[in-house]
């Protein structure tokens, strides 16, 4: 099938970009090609996502398998290799499991299917950051650039997260988004609010961009946000759902006010940005049990189920992952 070895081989060339030994690259493959097939006889259409990861120089590769399909009742039954039933699920899921470094999944009966698999690119141990980072970021259909970008960066005990949205879409778009994301991640900087004036400075000679920072610290419980423009951005954390407030405004052109707020954070706690290319009607209670699956895993739904269709889309899920 067309679709399979489609993926496959963007699997293959990004693994080659990356320098996989060979026997890792096929484990990748067979990761990718599994996922793909179960897509294709049984929920018809989706998408698999690839997206390069580093942590300290440690390089590896996160395939999102997503569909719309009919989803599963009893995920743990059917991931034991063989089982199967119509319509779902099964085989090739336990293949999956085993070949992959890390492995998660969120389906439900008329909810389709999200699975998250990760592969590394040598054995060893990955150093570990203390926090999961999930995040899909995707050109509108028909650009090959996306005028989304995001990072992150990590000191003891603490995180930054930079999502940018720059005007329009395209290359100049993708050129101010990028400009923004490089100035604003910086710790060394300052707080979000004066790195969000670096970035004003930074973007004059772009489009500009709509940019958000938030700085969490995991030691004093608390997380420092600053935005401008049309990036959302809420922290669930054992109760309801709290926005975080941006100004209006364009960095790089037209900045009328930046303003930091500080909010409670801990352990529990869920930071969820995204850019207007996704609708900020989502709902994580509607999906039971979903808050509880790897941060890739959230993104991933939000994006599939909430998707305007008309701009570049871009989410970004950030939550602590005890270190071991």
């Amino acid at each position: 099938m067309s679709e399979i070895a489609a993926a496959r081989r963007a699997a293959a060339e990004m693994a080659r970009r990356l320098s996989f030994d060979e026997t890792r690259a096929g484990r990748l493959a067979l990761v990718v090609t599994e996922a793909a097939t179960n897509i294709v006889k049984h929920a018809r259409e989706g998408e698999i996502l690839l997206r390069p990861i580093v942590t300290h120089g440690h390089c590896g590769i996160e395939v999102l398998a997503i569909d719309s399909g009919p989803g599963m009742a009893s995920v743990d039954l059917l991931m034991a290799d063989g089982t199967s039933t119509a319509g779902t699920y099964g085989v090739g899921l336990g293949a999956i499991r085993r070949q992959a470094d890390s492995f998660d999944i969120y389906s439900a009966p008329g909810r389709g299917t999200v699975v998250m698999m990760t592969v590394w690119c040598a054995d060893g141990p990955v150093p570990e950051t203390g926090w999961e980072v999930g995040a899909v970021c995707l050109p509108i259909p028909g650009e090959d650039e996306c005028g989304d970008n995001w990072g992150v960066s990590f000191r003891r005990g603490g995180i930054s997260v930079v999502v940018a949205d720059g005007l329009g879409h395209g290359p100049e778009a993708a050129l101010a988004s990028t400009a923004a994301v490089g100035v604003s991640l910086d710790f060394d900087r300052g707080p979000p609010g004066v790195r969000i004036e670096d970035a004003h400075g930074a973007l004059r000679s772009t489009r500009g961009a709509a940019l958000a920072i938030a700085d969490i610290d995991a030691y004093d419980g608390k997380l420092l946000f600053a935005g401008v423009g049309n990036i959302a951005a809420s922290i669930i954390s054992n109760g309801p759902r709290r926005h975080l407030l941006s100004h209006n405004g364009i960095v790089g052109s037209n900045l009328r006010k930046v303003q930091e707020f500080e909010q409670p954070w801990d352990s529990s706690s869920l930071l969820i940005l995204h850019s207007d290319g996704i609708n900020t009607r989502w709902d994580l209670g509607a999906y039971p049990g979903l808050s509880f699956n790897h941060a890739s895993v959230i993104a991933a739904v939000i994006y599939r189920d909430f998707l305007r269709g008309r701009d570049d889309a871009s989410v970004v899920v950030i939550r602590e992952h005890p270190v071991s």
